[in-house]
């Protein structure tokens, strides 16, 4: 591996798994209350832009870290719909939903 690669495994790490802390505290409070899905959802579709870029310049670091975060901020959106539908569930059995 050359060392080129290596700082951008190592840059790619930082930047990749920077929304995780937002999924765990989502995933823990079983809320999508402050999430936003179309922050995670934009970020998703761009990234799967750099995995082709990766792709185009046989870039490891690239395709490898930006196929991580497309699966983490579509978790993240997936998890936030998940959890605003029972939300929604639960407000119309006790009958407590908005008017």
């Amino acid at each position: 591996m050359e060392w080129h690669e290596l700082i951008g495994f190592v840059a790619g790490f930082g930047t990749t798994f920077a929304a995780m802390p937002d999924l765990i505290a989502m995933l823990k409070q079983r809320s999508h209350k402050g999430m936003n899905p179309t922050m995670a959802a934009i970020m998703g579709c761009f990234q799967i832009v750099w995995v082709y870029y990766g792709f185009l310049i046989e870039s490891r670091p690239v395709i490898l870290w930006n196929i991580v975060a497309v699966l983490i901020n579509f978790l993240m959106v997936g998890s936030y719909l998940h959890y605003k539908r029972l939300s929604g569930r639960a407000r119309r059995a006790t009958g407590s939903e908005a008017r």
